[in-house]
């Protein structure tokens, strides 16, 4: 009993008119979440299931896939939970967790993002020496060091905010992510030092390096007609997903250090794109516009007309 009165909560106040339309809320929420894992746990299973699609390509798009529904399975049920709830609260330590979470998903999609674009420029531009570069190992490593180096990375900076003093108990939001860091009683210089290294590393850093691959990929296309098409194909819809996630995470990366005056209103739609068009987006880009799986998702659909 003891320890449970002394468990830090927090407020969550960026909920609007949530006692009068909590059950719309909810029904919506639930609805989009039941979207996202059935999208893409489909898309995953198509790639895992058919052998043709057992391709470097393809098994980093399906980790991508993977990473937006352990995503939303840290965000959702809570969203949905708070609700139907008097109160929209959430203990420190799960507060962090959720953070944590939050950052390292993130951080993971943008390496495997890089990875795509690597993958792309070697199929493309090195097509003959591709299966010697690109070989299972490879493939194992770069996916580990995907989760790994974000999870590592992004785990100092939740163990020191986990020491830091809180003198704030109200977070102007409806989820746990870089504006914790308005709850501390002084604001740190090495975290927000830190954490703008983190931001060089985990996006900056990748979508240089992506604009650098596919500029050369664009030169090679211009070289030779005969790959365009087939190259259009596979590199749009990674510059499409790349192009929409980084707006959004830059966004909220930026949030807490910028912290602007935004109504209640204005940061729960920011909040809802950042958590809502990500998850989705990926399965409807991937599975409309990468033939091998629309071609699987067709046949799929067709028996079960």
């Amino acid at each position: 009993m003891d320890y449970r009165l002394n468990v830090t909560y927090i407020t969550f106040d960026g909920h609007v008119k949530v006692h009068k339309y909590r059950y719309l809320y909810f029904v919506i929420m639930f609805m989009v979440y039941i979207l996202i894992i059935s999208s893409n746990v489909t898309i995953v299973c198509i790639i895992m299931i058919h052998k043709n699609l057992h391709e470097p390509m393809y098994i980093f798009i399906a980790a991508l896939l993977i990473n937006s529904v352990l995503f939303s399975t840290v965000i959702y049920p809570k969203l949905l939970i708070d609700f139907l709830s008097e109160k929209q609260i959430i203990s420190y330590p799960a507060c962090l967790f959720q953070w944590f979470s939050y950052y390292w998903f993130v951080g993971s999609d943008f390496f495997l993002l890089s990875i795509m674009a690597y993958d792309r420029y070697v199929s493309i531009c090195n097509p003959l020496q591709y299966t010697t570069i690109m070989q299972k190992t490879t493939v194992n490593i770069f996916l580990i060091s995907a989760w790994i180096v974000p999870a590592c990375l992004f785990s100092v900076t939740i163990l020191v905010s986990a020491k830091r003093e809180i003198c704030t108990f109200h977070l102007k939001g409806i989820l746990c992510n870089s504006t914790v860091l308005t709850l501390h009683c002084v604001r740190s210089r090495t975290l927000n030092i830190y954490g703008l290294l983190n931001f060089v590393t985990f996006l900056i850093i990748p979508v240089l390096f992506i604009l650098f691959t596919y500029s050369r990929i664009l030169v090679v296309l211009y070289r030779c007609r005969g790959v365009r098409r087939r190259a259009a194909q596979t590199c749009l819809p990674h510059l499409l997903v790349l192009i929409n996630f980084s707006c959004l995470s830059a966004y909220d990366i930026l949030l807490a250090r910028l912290e602007p005056d935004f109504s209640n209103i204005v940061g729960l739609i920011m909040a809802l794109q950042v958590v809502i068009y990500h998850p989705i987006f990926n399965p409807i880009i991937y599975g409309l516009k990468m033939m091998r799986i629309y071609d699987h998702l067709k046949r799929l659909f067709c028996k079960m007309v």
